[in-house]
């Protein structure tokens, strides 16, 4: 399976220029048929607590974009967009389409940014969300959740091939965020796609960085700092052979996963 990663400077609160970023990035490296083409979290408008501004609606602007995508180069696309609850409370999403632009799945992000004040805007997800693609089963997690190791392997258990972590994660913390995808990639036996954001907004500086991880923590792929299209071909078998040669997840204690101090 070919994975690309679609790193960029989203216009802030703008979808409508966010998306011709987004476009003109794929039309100067169109994605393979079939790939899982992935974007940053909430890639449309920056990472803006403006929930009422940015959430979907009706029209689900961002959404109708990643199934355009999908449609025109018949690929999956995974992107992070903004819903709205009843109560006004945001749910930061990560939403799959197919290239038919059928939805595949959606995830709420379970660890809203509490530091940064998300939780005060967001309700946290409550289930960990995989789909099946080319093969592989995929998890899709939402940025700060990267520094919660316990539901990565929650989603080792359940047979995750690939995890995805879509972010926008600021250039003061970049070294967390390198070395906390190797680990996830790493401790799981998986590969882990990990993409984020570059340039500017309001309040932060983003480094980019977005990278592919083998399941040794070998980067396969880097975005470097700047608007980029990445891509890595991943093999299921040799991740299969990887896992049968160093069975470390079989001495795994599930149990551990539900103890209580």
């Amino acid at each position: 399976m070919i994975v690309v990663g679609c790193q960029l400077d989203m216009k802030w609160e703008d979808k409508q220029g966010s998306f011709e970023v987004a476009r003109e990035l794929l039309h100067q490296s169109p994605p393979p048929p079939g790939a899982l083409v992935v974007f940053p979290e909430m890639f449309s408008t920056g990472f803006s607590m403006d929930v009422e501004k940015i959430a979907e609606g009706e029209s689900r602007e961002a959404e109708a974009f990643l199934q355009s995508i999908s449609r025109e180069y018949r690929v999956a696309t995974l992107g992070g967009v903004v819903n709205r609850e009843g109560d006004g409370m945001g749910r930061n999403q990560s939403v799959v389409f197919a290239p038919d632009g059928s939805e595949v799945s959606r995830y709420n992000k379970i660890f809203p940014f509490t530091p940064g004040g998300e939780s005060k805007r967001y309700r946290a997800g409550e289930e960990i969300v995989l789909f099946e693609w080319q093969g592989f089963n995929v998890a899709t997690f939402i940025c700060y959740d990267l520094r919660f190791p316990e539901i990565f392997r929650c989603a080792a258990v359940r047979g995750a091939d690939l995890i995805t972590v879509i972010a926008s994660w600021p250039i003061a913390r970049w070294h967390h965020w390198v070395t906390l995808l190797q680990a996830r990639a790493i401790e799981n036996q998986t590969y882990v796609v990990g993409v984020n954001r570059c340039g500017d907004d309001p309040a932060f500086h983003y480094p980019g960085r977005s990278i592919v991880v083998h399941p040794d923590g070998q980067i396969l792929a880097d975005a470097g700092d700047s608007n980029a299209v990445i891509s890595a071909e991943l093999d299921l078998k040799e991740l299969q052979d990887y896992r049968q040669s160093r069975p470390f997840l079989r001495d795994m204690r599930s149990e551990w996963l539900s103890a209580r101090s």
